[in-house]
């Protein structure tokens, strides 16, 4: 049984805008591939119906990552009749896509409230795929069809139309814009992503990395951002004043509203910034918090840099997100990164 209802499917794939496709005979090899793609920001990922064991092996990934990472949203690809998908919906499959439309799957599909985006390549295909009740339509394949071009036919009389093509999608940021910027709701890209070069040799942070830069060139395309500014300086007590001292310092003078957690102190005023005055340290260097808007994406942005990430910094709480870079601006102040809920 799908543990993500079809509505967060389909608000997930649009949020995040690229679904990795992919089929691998090794499990291990697959929950591999399947933690790359998410650690770079993909959380929706298609495993394809196309090897020997690929319904043994996609059971087996959803229970795995069911407890090992509860947020992975895992769905079936190359589906072509209503007796497939009802097998892998039953064992777990949060979303069904075909390279074809077939009206017995929507019906499938339908009764269990799962997502459903079948292949289609023409006007009247992707009206018959809505009729039927899907969200999403998978244009395939999307560059023998007619590639942005078609896109942007489709959606001038059907601007109600979601587009997602698969097959022709490029891992590159001049594919990617123009798919986007045709109006695309979302892309599925396989081995374009999902290198066998990378799998072979095991590099599966080449896989993260370059996901998370796909997920980039997409909130670009789209107006997004992914690093949005900074949302505070962060000082440390220095020269013998506390942290205390500095920060009655900002509310006497200017008014502030000065506000005491755990290791620091927050003063800010009635306008948009605060500062953090740290209660230890003695430095005077200073922190600055990057506030992003996917902290997923934003991890695997600073690492496809080259830049690692201070995993014993990190904290995850449900309205707070944050993890400082290893490595200092060129005038040796700390960077970390925030997402706020």
């Amino acid at each position: 049984m799908a543990r993500f209802s079809r509505l967060e499917v389909l608000n997930e794939t649009i949020n995040i805008g690229v679904v990795p496709v992919f089929y691998n005979g090794d499990l291990e090899v697959a929950k591999k591939i399947v933690s790359a793609c998410a650690a770079g920001g993909a959380r929706v990922i298609e495993f394809t119906n196309r090897g020997d064991n690929a319904y043994r092996i996609f059971s087996d990934l959803v229970q795995h990552f069911a407890t090992a990472d509860p947020k992975i949203i895992l769905g079936v690809g190359s589906v072509l009749d209503p007796a497939t998908a009802a097998l892998y919906i039953s064992s777990g499959a949060n979303f069904i896509v075909g390279p074809v439309l077939n009206p017995d799957v929507a019906k499938v599909c339908n009764r269990r409230k799962v997502a459903y985006s079948p292949g289609c390549g023409s006007a009247s295909e992707i009206s018959e795929a809505e009729e039927l009740g899907v969200e999403i339509v998978k244009v395939f394949p999307g560059d023998a069809v007619g590639g942005p071009t078609f896109v942007k036919a489709i959606l001038g009389p059907c601007p109600w139309t979601r587009i997602m093509p698969t097959g022709g999608v490029e891992a590159t940021q001049e594919s990617i814009t123009a798919w986007f910027k045709a109006g695309v709701a979302a892309v599925g890209i396989g081995s374009h992503l999902v290198k066998k070069e990378w799998v072979d040799a095991g590099n599966f942070e080449a896989m993260t990395a370059l996901t998370g830069q796909i997920i980039g060139w997409i909130r670009q395309a789209r107006g997004q951002g992914l690093f949005l500014g900074v949302e505070h300086p962060g000082l440390y007590p220095y020269r013998g004043a506390t942290g205390k001292d500095m920060a009655e310092w900002y509310g006497q003078v200017f008014g502030f509203k000065v506000v005491e957690g755990n290791s620091s102190f927050f003063a800010s005023g009635s306008g948009a910034g605060r500062i953090e005055i740290m209660k230890k340290g003695d430095t005077d260097r200073c922190h600055l918090a990057v506030l992003v808007s996917d902290f997923d994406a934003a991890i695997a942005a600073v690492k496809a840099k080259g830049i690692e990430i201070d995993e014993s910094t990190l904290v995850l709480r449900p309205d707070t997100k944050a993890v400082y870079l290893k490595q200092t601006d060129p005038a040796g102040n700390m960077v970390h990164l925030l997402w706020r809920k």
